[in-house]
C-alpha cells in the first residue's frame, strides 16, 4: 500500500511558516480527492488545503494552532487498499513526532518558568523567552492570537520587535546606565475599567480584527504621527475620467476608477521623494528601491486588508487599473495569496469610498507614511481670469498624509503631499488611453 505525504505548502516567496487554524479530518478518515484537509493562516490570509489524492488518513503530525514550517509533513494519506486502521490517537502521535529533540532538551531547561496566571506556554515559547530574557511577568502580559488567547511563537517575536524598538523592559532597566535606551514605555497594556449592562452585547474579536488591533496599537507606540492636509482641485481629473471611462471599459474589460490615477500620481511622487519610500531600523533609515503601493480594501466582514501593487512606478494606467481591480476582487472573495499583502512600501487609504471628507490614517508599519484620500465634492471656488476673479463650481478633494516624525519632517512631508496634489491637478485633459 502506497502513501502520500501532505506537506505544509509554500504560500508565497516570503512565507516560511503557517498556522493550522482548523483541522477538517481525523485519524482514519476516508478522504476523496479535493476534500479539504485543513485550513492555514499566514498573517491575514486564510487558505484551505485540499487533498490531492484519495485514501485514508493514517497520520496527523500537527494539530490546530500549531505553527508549521513550510515543507513539513502535516499528514499522511494511505492510497489504494487502506483497510488497515491506525489505532493510536492523534495526540499520542503528535507527542512523539511533533517536538524535535533540541526543543525537548530546551524545554527541560526552562521548566522553572511558572506562570502565576496559569497560562499555558509551549516549550518553544518558553525557550524563546529564556533566550531573550523575557520575564514571566512580561510573558503573561503578551496578548496571544492562538486559540483561547494562547501565546504563540509569532506573538513573542512581534513583542520582541516592539520591545527592541522603543520599550524598555525590566532587564534593560538594570543596565540602563551602561547602555541608554529610548524613552521607557509600559510593557503591560493599561486596563480600562468599564461597566457592562444587562442588555449589552459582548462580541469577541475575530482573528483578523485582533491582528489589526495589535498592529494599530503597535504603530502608534512606534511612530510619532504627524498629519498634513491639502485640498486639491481635481476638476480636470474628474472630467478626463468621465470622458474615457466607457472607452476604457470597452477596450480593457475592467473599470477605470479614480484610484489607479491616484496610485500613478503617488508612484511618481515617491520617485522624487525617496525619503518617504522608506522604513526605520533603530537609528538607520532604509530607502526602498522598489515602489510597492498598498491600498486598503474594506471586506464584507467589516475588517480591512491591504493588498499591494508591486513596482507600481513601472506600470501604466491600464496595468494599475487591472492590478487594483483584481486585487480588490480577490480580497473581497478571500482569494488573496500571502504575497499579495506583503512587501508594501507605502499605503493609500480611501476615506472617500465612504463619503468621508478627510481622515488621519495610522501608518502601516514598517512604512513611514500613509495617504488618505477624501471624497470628491463639487464646491464654489474663486478663479482668476483676465476680467477679474470669478466664482465657479470646481471638483475638490482633500488629501491627508500621516508621516513618521522620527524621519520625516514637515518640509519633506509637506512637499511630497503637495507634489501628489500637483500631479492630480495637472492631468492632461487630452490624454489618450
Amino acid at each position: 500500500m502506497s502513501s502520500f505525504e501532505i506537506l505544509m505548502p509554500k504560500m508565497g516567496e516570503s512565507v516560511q511558516e503557517a498556522t493550522i487554524t482548523k483541522m477538517f479530518v481525523k485519524l482514519n478518515d476516508q478522504v476523496e480527492e479535493d476534500d479539504v484537509l485543513f485550513e492555514i493562516a499566514t498573517d491575514k490570509v486564510d487558505s484551505e488545503i485540499p487533498s490531492p489524492v484519495e485514501g485514508k488518513v493514517v497520520e496527523i503530525r500537527f494539530k490546530e494552532d500549531d505553527l508549521v514550517p513550510v515543507g513539513e509533513v502535516v499528514a499522511v494519506i494511505a492510497m489504494g487498499d487502506a483497510d488497515d486502521v491506525v489505532d493510536s490517537p492523534v495526540e499520542e502521535h503528535s507527542a512523539k513526532e511533533e517536538v524535535p529533540v533540541e526543543e525537548t532538551v530546551e524545554a527541560e531547561v526552562v521548566d522553572d518558568f511558572k506562570s502565576e496566571s496559569g497560562r499555558f506556554y509551549s516549550p518553544l515559547v518558553k525557550s524563546i523567552a529564556k533566550n531573550e530574557n523575557i520575564s514571566i511577568q512580561e510573558l503573561d502580559s503578551i496578548q496571544g492570537n492562538g486559540k483561547d488567547g494562547r501565546v504563540q511563537k509569532q506573538d513573542v517575536l512581534n513583542y520582541l520587535s516592539q520591545r527592541n524598538g522603543s520599550v524598555v523592559t525590566p532587564v534593560e532597566k538594570e543596565v540602563e546606565v551602561q547602555a541608554p535606551k529610548p524613552a521607557a514605555q509600559e510593557t503591560e497594556k493599561p486596563k480600562v475599567s468599564m461597566s457592562v449592562g444587562a442588555q449589552d452585547q459582548i462580541v469577541e474579536m475575530d482573528r483578523m480584527r485582533r491582528i489589526i488591533a495589535d498592529h494599530m496599537v503597535m504603530s502608534k507606540q512606534t511612530s510619532p504621527h504627524v498629519t498634513a492636509m491639502v485640498e486639491a482641485d481635481v476638476t480636470d481629473m474628474v472630467n478626463w475620467r468621465s470622458k474615457v471611462k466607457d472607452e476604457f471599459f470597452k477596450k480593457e474589460k475592467t473599470k477605470l476608477t479614480f484610484m489607479p490615477i491616484i496610485i500613478e500620481a503617488v508612484a511618481k511622487a515617491l520617485r522624487e521623494f525617496p525619503g518617504i519610500n522608506a522604513s526605520v531600523d533603530g537609528y538607520n533609515v532604509i530607502l526602498k528601491k522598489d515602489i510597492n503601493i498598498g491600498v486598503a480594501v474594506a471586506l464584507p466582514s467589516n475588517n480591512l486588508i491591504v493588498p499591494v501593487i508591486k513596482n507600481a512606478d513601472h506600470k501604466n494606467l491600464i496595468g494599475l487599473a487591472n492590478d487594483m481591480n483584481q486585487l480588490a476582487d480577490d480580497a473581497r472573495n478571500n482569494k488573496l495569496n500571502p504575497d499579495d499583502i506583503q512587501g508594501g512600501t507605502f499605503t493609500i487609504s480611501n476615506f472617500g469610498s465612504f463619503k468621508n471628507v478627510m481622515g488621519t490614517p495610522i501608518i502601516n508599519q514598517p512604512q513611514v507614511a500613509i495617504l488618505a484620500v477624501g471624497t470628491i465634492e463639487k464646491k464654489p471656488a474663486v478663479m482668476e481670469t483676465p476680467a477679474g476673479d470669478v466664482i465657479v463650481p470646481r471638483q475638490k478633494m482633500f488629501l491627508s498624509l500621516s508621516y513618521d516624525h522620527r524621519v520625516v519632517d514637515g518640509a519633506l512631508g509637506g512637499a511630497f503631499l503637495r507634489k501628489i496634489a500637483d500631479y492630480l491637478e495637472e492631468i492632461d485633459i487630452n490624454r489618450s488611453i
